[in-house]
């Protein structure tokens, strides 16, 4: 306990220190900590969570290749 002590008291006395590379610091771990909030939230969204609907298992993308090799969504049209 005590050598923990003695290491966070001498991380903070060079962080005095150093006030560039401490907003250096605290701006990459702000910046690392939102977007892995952001990236969690939307893979939760968009691949966790269940669809908001019944029978997903019978939903299906339709998709088709037009006639100069580039394809097209949903809704096919003839062109």
């Amino acid at each position: 306990m005590a050598q923990l002590r003695q290491d966070l008291h001498l991380g903070l006395r060079s962080l005095r220190r150093n006030p560039g590379f401490t907003v250096t610091t605290i701006l990459t771990l702000a910046l690392g900590i939102g977007l892995s909030t952001a990236v969690f939230t939307v893979a939760d969204a968009l691949l966790l969570r269940p669809l908001p609907m019944q029978e997903q298992d019978r939903l299906v993308m339709l998709s088709g290749e037009r006639r100069d090799g580039t394809f097209a969504n949903f809704p096919l049209g003839v062109s």
